[in-house]
This record gives C-alpha cells, sequence and structure tokens, in this order.
C-alpha cells in the first residue's frame, strides 16, 4: 500500500487533491481511498487530506501516520505545523513554492532523505498563469507523478478532465503539464549532480 498525505489550507483544495489522486489511480486499475481531516472548516485554516493506493482493497479506514509521500500545498505551514511527522525514510517530498530548500530552511534536515525524492515546484504560479487563480493542486499531483512515478501523468489528465467543466479543465490540464516538466527537468539535474 502506497499513502499519501497532503497538507495545505481551506480554500486551496486539498480535499480535492486528495480526491483527483484516488480517481487517478482508479483509472489505472488500482484500488484506492480519499478522505479529509479538518481541524477548522474556514477558509485559510490547515487542512489534511490522505490518499491511500494499493492494488487490493484497501480495508483502513484511520488518518495516515507514516505517509510514504507528503504533497504540500502552503509553504508557510512548513515551519507552523509538523507537516513531516511519520514521513517514511525513503519518502517523497514535495512542496509548493518557488524558493529553495535552502531558502525554506529545510536543507539540512530535508537532507537525510533520498535527494531525488525531495522537490519544489511553483504549483500555484502555474495555477495562476493558467487557471487564473492560485489553486496549485492538479499541477502539485502532476508533480506527484513526475517524482513518484505511482501514477501516470496521463492519468492524473483524466481525473482533472473528469471532475472539471471542459474549459476550466483544460487551464488545470495545462498547469499539471507544465508542472510534470518542471519536476523532471529538476530531477534530471539531480541525477547529474549526483553523476558528477
Amino acid at each position: 500500500m502506497f499513502e499519501v498525505r497532503i497538507h495545505g489550507r481551506g480554500g486551496q483544495g486539498v480535499v480535492t487533491a486528495a480526491e483527483l489522486l484516488s480517481v487517478a489511480a482508479f483509472r489505472e486499475g488500482r484500488h484506492a481511498q480519499a478522505f479529509p481531516s479538518f481541524g477548522s472548516e474556514r477558509t485559510g485554516a490547515p487542512v489534511v487530506a490522505y490518499c491511500r493506493i494499493d492494488d487490493k482493497p484497501i480495508r483502513l479506514r484511520e488518518p495516515i501516520m507514516a505517509p510514504d509521500a507528503l504533497l504540500i500545498q502552503d509553504p508557510t505551514l512548513l515551519h507552523q505545523v509538523d507537516v513531516f511527522s511519520g514521513l517514511v525514510p525513503d519518502g517523497y517530498v514535495l512542496i509548493n513554492t518557488t524558493r529553495s530548500l535552502d531558502e525554506l530552511g529545510l536543507a539540512e534536515f530535508l537532507g537525510r532523505f533520498r535527494r531525488e525524492r525531495v522537490c519544489t515546484v511553483a504549483a500555484t504560479e502555474l495555477a495562476l498563469a493558467h487557471v487564473g487563480r492560485p489553486v496549485p493542486n492538479a499541477a502539485l499531483l502532476a508533480g506527484f507523478a513526475a517524482i513518484a512515478g505511482r501514477i501516470s501523468l496521463d492519468s492524473v489528465e483524466a481525473a482533472i478532465r473528469d471532475r472539471f467543466p471542459a474549459k476550466v479543465a483544460e487551464a488545470n490540464v495545462a498547469a499539471a503539464r507544465e508542472a510534470y516538466r518542471s519536476v523532471m527537468r529538476n530531477m534530471q539535474e539531480v541525477a547529474h549532480a549526483e553523476a558528477d
């Protein structure tokens, strides 16, 4: 079983991101489960959503305490909430930001994880450019597809098209494709740096 925890704030599409991820997994013939956990249901309040993906039926129903992957939609949570709690040692981390890990004050902490599994992507900026709204979920999911390889970009795009009206869907797909390319470039740079 592969478990994903998504951190963000109310209004950023955190719950929708988990649902889209589960739909993408379903489209690939896997079992999936998505559910939210709200501390407060107001816009801007911290929100956590979960997604489990497996090749067999999922019977667990509790929150994910030891995620295989973290998607962090709002970097302001990094020093306010223990978003990294329980992350497995070979886990994946994808952070929505234009800043580097050094600028975020995370380079040393995240240095204990596999470098090719830790990445940033400017998902909010891509959403603003393509969708016109600061809703980074579709771009972040495509970045996850690139970094983790657990779902395909095609499945992410199909899930987006299933969920949204055509015009909104295509704008989100454009943001998702650009995020996917960005994360793939980042991973190639890390691979080249490690080879030197």
